[in-house]
């Protein structure tokens, strides 16, 4: 079943819809021409009053219209004009944002990690550490799958006994792994190097579960999708390669302590 809806009056219910079709409807009004840059990405977020990351999943909106194009260290370029006569009738697909899904899942992992650090078995530890060694293999073959990363956070969810959660796990995975704003995020990443950072993340996450310590465990959670985040948008950067650095908070930072 397509996830794709076509609605003469749609209205938006994701902040990146609703920034997407002001974008659009920039577009189809004329005021940008075929082969025209459209403002860089922390411009638009200032005037329009959003997230950068808001405006980065507006743009792979676009992408997937095929209405702009993205020239790495360049911008963001006009592709196709949308059809003044009927621009309302858009196409949108009722898709999550990559940069929402991190959260809802910062927000889910990390929780699941502190309660399986203390529920975590010795079988356990052992399945984490055969999914990381699967991650090491991978990386050291230069294969693209992920397989070993996905099984880690599976084991995670499957050390706190709690099926449920193990199921709202896969979920988040499944979407991810089906969400045509996720693929052409990645479409624009390049460099590699990011994945061994991230295999750092994950055995400092096995340390504390080995420590049976949930706060250390959600901590170290949070933190590497933090990092997940911050490093997606600094690979897939659209706008000038020698950009500040400059980063729009995408949501309120969760200081996590070891209070309840």
């Amino acid at each position: 079943m397509s996830n794709k809806i076509i609605m003469k009056s749609f209205e938006p219910k994701r902040p990146y819809q609703k920034l997407g079709l002001v974008l659009r409807n920039n577009l189809a009004s004329g005021k940008y021409s075929v082969g025209d840059r459209l403002p860089p990405e922390r411009d638009i977020a200032e005037m329009q009053g959003v997230s950068r990351t808001v405006v980065r999943e507006a743009i792979i909106m676009l992408e997937l219209e095929n209405l702009v194009e993205v020239r790495k260290g360049s911008g963001v370029y006009v592709l196709n004009i949308p059809n003044q006569s009927n621009h309302h009738e858009t196409i949108i697909s009722d898709d999550s944002g990559p940069f929402e899904m991190l959260q809802a899942r910062q927000l889910l992992e990390s929780n699941i990690a502190e309660f399986a650090a203390i529920q975590v078995t010795p079988s356990d530890i052992v399945k984490m550490r055969v999914a990381l060694e699967l991650e090491k293999e991978e990386l050291a073959a230069g294969h693209a799958e992920h397989k070993g990363d996905e099984r880690f956070h599976l084991c995670i969810a499957e050390a706190t006994q709690n099926s449920v959660l193990v199921d709202m796990l896969k979920h988040s995975w499944e979407r991810r792994e089906n969400s045509p704003m996720w693929k052409k995020l990645h479409t624009h990443i390049i460099d590699q190097a990011y994945r061994q950072e991230w295999l750092e993340d994950h055995k400092k996450i096995l340390a504390a579960m080995q420590r049976k310590d949930p706060i250390a465990a959600k901590n170290a959670m949070w933190q590497h999708l933090e990092n997940v985040k911050q490093r997606l948008l600094e690979l897939s950067d659209i706008d000038d390669p020698h950009f500040d650095g400059y980063l729009f908070n995408s949501n309120p930072v969760v200081i996590l302590s070891g209070v309840g």
